[in-house]
């Protein structure tokens, strides 16, 4: 059925909203615009006349296709190699979505979205619908076939199970960047001992190169054994050049929200590694260099403005 032009644009004005719906959900950027795209098909096959209310109907077909896609997904990931983690979205990436409030800010955040791992598909769609969008439980429960009331019950496991596995701090752009800096400087130092000063105790370092990079299978934990595979990871080698194909240049930024390490070589980002602060120090370090998780990045980097690299490696 065709679509007029209103019609065509009521669902472009939709399509921030559903794209960074999408994300949270499924922790991907590449599917979650297959999954807006298959909502766009939907919309178009279903007559726009014929729909009441277009925001609700298109969240719900969104959502359905989601949660039908995180079903499938935990099968595929089983067979995954090593660990899987989320595709990072760099600083302005507009599939971010709202970042008015605390919660916002948190439900996008790549610790939070590597602990929505953790949850069923309908808890994560509680949690995020709920947290990030502000969602009445009422419409929640009409756009899952649920009731009201296990919304709400779902809505509060959800959230205990991310609050129980995440100590919340707030880092806005400049405190990130400094971070960094700090980071770098310990990790380039050929020492361990300032690189564990930057650390708690329980820190863990978790890699996911999806077969195609290689990554540890287990992750680092302890500051100690993260400290040392931080320093080693940033010293310089020829076979380290060899295996990226050069001496990829180093700059801080954030992503999800939180501050970041990205690794470029000849415009293509090859690696981001995000950072999780807490009061006591850095808790955690998670690397994306999974290429096919860093395509996004890649584009969004070349149409932005980054500035100087802070180092070249190798």
């Amino acid at each position: 059925m065709a679509l007029t032009l209103s019609d065509v644009e009521r669902f472009e004005a939709a399509r921030p909203r559903l794209e960074a719906i999408a994300y949270r959900l499924l922790g991907s950027a590449s599917e979650a615009e297959d999954a807006v795209q298959e909502t766009f098909l939907r919309w178009q096959a279903a007559g726009a006349d014929h729909i009441e209310v277009p925001e609700a109907w298109l969240t719900k077909v969104l959502t359905n296709l989601c949660l039908n896609q995180l079903t499938s997904a935990r099968a595929r990931r089983e067979t995954y190699v090593g660990q899987w983690l989320p595709e990072p979205l760099l600083a302005g990436d507009p599939m971010l979505g709202p970042a008015d409030t605390a919660e916002q800010r948190e439900s996008v955040s790549y610790a939070v979205l590597t602990l929505l791992e953790r949850l069923s598909p309908n808890e994560r769609a509680v949690y995020v619908l709920r947290e990030a969008f502000d969602y009445p439980h009422r419409e929640i429960a009409e756009i899952l076939d649920i009731s009201e009331a296990a919304s709400q019950q779902i809505f509060h496991r959800a959230k205990k199970h991310v609050a129980d596995g995440r100590a919340r701090t707030e880092i806005d752009e400049a405190a990130a960047r400094r971070i960094v800096e700090e980071f770098l400087a310990a990790a380039t130092s050929g020492r361990t001992e300032p690189l564990v000063r930057l650390l708690t105790q329980d820190a863990v370092s978790i890699g996911d190169g999806g077969g195609k990079v290689p990554a540890r299978t287990k992750a680092f934990e302890g500051a100690l054994a993260v400290a040392k595979f931080m320093r080693g990871l940033f010293k310089p080698g020829k076979a380290k050049r060899n295996l990226v194909g050069g001496s990829p240049e180093i700059h801080a930024t954030t992503a999800n929200g939180g501050p970041a390490v990205v690794a470029v070589l000849d415009g293509r980002v090859i690696g981001v590694i995000c950072l999780e602060v807490t009061a006591d120090g850095i808790r955690a370090f998670r690397s994306q260099a999974n290429p096919d998780k860093l395509e996004r990045a890649t584009r969004h980097w070349a149409a932005t403005d980054h500035g100087e690299p802070l180092l070249r490696l190798f």
